[in-house]
């Protein structure tokens, strides 16, 4: 009876209430451990807790590793994206990544500012070089409305030295490299490679996403004309 009371009363608290009850008695505080049939009890609860913490963030784990084939090429070969499509009008999805001086930054400390992401490959490569130059360029057109963000995988000491030995000042770097956190939110981690694919985010300052570009060929530069319009439309 006292088993059935005590179960009840777990189960009655759900998954908190489980847990709880497991805190007491790895303290050895619980009835439930002081006899076979009781330690037969606790084992039984001790699996619903992990099934129960297994399931619960299965749909977001689903979400984020959806697959995307076909929708970008490197040299010609199809690239498989992981993560969700983002579409203009979306909200923008918050993320965190690292900074040259291994600061994390979340991408909401940048609302009320115009932004660009560019997500590129490696800045240690030819386009991805022409390309951050370009916006570094471009930004100090724009005015102190706007950021430009350029997002890749290299590690933030890679960042920092490429950033150094390019002169390049007015956008800001962020290293991907530990959590692909803004590869899985906008949906351009390359599945192959582990790397981002080209593409350019335009973010109002309310946090809303303006203006998509995907590079369909990973070793093309983007359209920067496209952007800019959208971004001046914006200021």
């Amino acid at each position: 009876m006292a088993y059935r009371i005590i179960i009840g009363a777990i189960l009655g608290g759900g998954i908190g209430g489980v847990a709880g009850h497991l805190r007491r008695c790895v303290s050895g505080a619980c009835p439930l451990t002081s006899s076979p049939i009781g330690g037969a009890i606790f084992g039984a609860l001790l699996g619903a807790l992990a099934a129960s913490a297994l399931q619960a963030p299965a749909s977001d784990k689903e979400d984020s590793m959806k697959e995307r084939a076909g929708l970008v090429t490197m040299k010609g070969n199809p690239l498989t994206l992981l993560g969700n499509e983002v579409k203009a009008g979306d909200r923008a999805r918050d993320f965190v990544a690292l900074d040259t001086s291994l600061s994390p930054v979340r991408f909401s400390s940048f609302r009320g500012k115009v932004c660009i992401l560019s997500s590129v490959p490696s800045l240690d490569t030819p386009v991805c070089d022409l390309e951050t130059r370009r916006f570094n360029e471009e930004a100090g057109k724009l005015g102190e409305d706007v950021v430009v963000l350029t997002v890749s995988m290299d590690l933030p000491f890679a960042q920092k030295r490429w950033c150094g030995a390019a002169g390049v000042t007015r956008v800001k770097t962020l290293s991907d490299h530990r959590d692909a956190s803004f590869g899985m939110a906008y949906g351009v981690l390359i599945k192959e490679l582990r790397l981002l694919a080209r593409a350019v985010f335009v973010v109002d300052r309310q946090g809303t996403i303006r203006y998509v570009q995907l590079v369909k060929e990973v070793s093309s530069e983007p359209d920067y004309d496209a952007v800019l319009k959208a971004v001046r439309g914006l200021i």
